[in-house]
């Protein structure tokens, strides 16, 4: 086991020429031999150094990168976080014996670690990535109209040309551009002067839901009834007729079919009860 003393990652241009690199920032350090000294390392004091040394080396670059995503609805602060928390597992992950670059590696781990952070935890609803993309699509190209069209907001088939999208592409990015987050049930709606609010439009328990559930649960043992009980249960509860209505049509007397319809209801509540236990 080799040991070896931590030292602090030079800049690029301190560098040994043999060791340079080309990066796509001036002020990208040159991280090679202290990667190459990270993976002869046990776990310890010396290796948790030094890997703090590469982070921060590469911490200017990812604070860049979280530049990039101001002004969508995150403070800077916290893209930052989300950026160094992205650039440590690129500096976990790194393996420099498969002859990448560290920044080619680092770049798309760090901007995914800040789109997963925007995916996660910005949108208010689940929103499929294909419609996340198009509402970047076009929130870019109505950025970029707005420089040249005034006076008005630019058209869906203007966005659909400059973006080069479908028109019904472009719709779905522009209700997504909408949805970023969920109103309040409390607010109200745009139009309403008399506080009406989401949650007034809320419906609620459908009683006639439990009508079909006591029906179906009554089913096969009315079936089982005498055809007269079925018959006089029928017209009243189905056909809406009254006690006497019901005795005329049946010649018999009004008492009667009041005595058969509670019997029948006593029954049919007892048996369904016994089922239900």
């Amino acid at each position: 086991m080799r040991s070896h003393t931590s030292t602090a990652v030079p800049p690029r241009n301190t560098a040994a020429p043999a060791r340079s690199r080309r990066h796509s920032h001036d002020d990208a350090p040159d991280t090679t031999e202290a990667f190459e000294r990270l993976l002869d390392l046990d776990k310890g004091p010396e290796r948790d150094a030094l890997r703090q040394e590469i982070v921060q080396a590469w911490l200017p670059m990812a604070q860049r990168l979280a530049g990039r995503f101001r002004n969508r609805g995150e403070s800077l602060d916290d893209l930052r976080q989300v950026a160094a928390l992205g650039l440590v597992k690129a500096v976990d992950r790194y393996d420099p014996q498969r002859g990448t670059a560290f920044e080619s590696y680092a770049v798309p781990t760090v901007t995914g670690e800040i789109k997963r952070h925007f995916r996660d935890h910005m949108w208010t609803l689940h929103v499929p990535r294909r419609v996340q993309d198009l509402r970047n699509r076009v929130r870019f190209a109505r950025q970029d109209l707005s420089q040249t069209v005034s006076g008005r907001a630019p058209t869906t088939a203007e966005i659909a040309e400059h973006a080069h999208m479908s028109e019904e592409d472009v719709k779905t990015g522009l209700e997504a551009l909408e949805s970023f987050t969920a109103l309040s049930l409390d607010a109200e709606l745009p139009g309403s002067e008399d506080g009406y609010s989401l949650s007034d439009a809320l419906g609620g328990p459908d009683p006639a839901l439990d009508v079909v559930v006591d029906r179906e649960a009554v089913k096969p043992r009315i079936a089982q009834l005498p055809e007269r009980e079925r018959t006089i249960l029928y017209m009243r509860f189905f056909g809406d007729m009254t006690q006497s209505r019901i005795a005329d049509e049946m010649g018999i007397s009004q008492m009667h079919v009041s005595r058969l319809i509670s019997r029948c209801c006593n029954r049919l509540r007892d048996q369904v009860m016994r089922d239900a236990a």
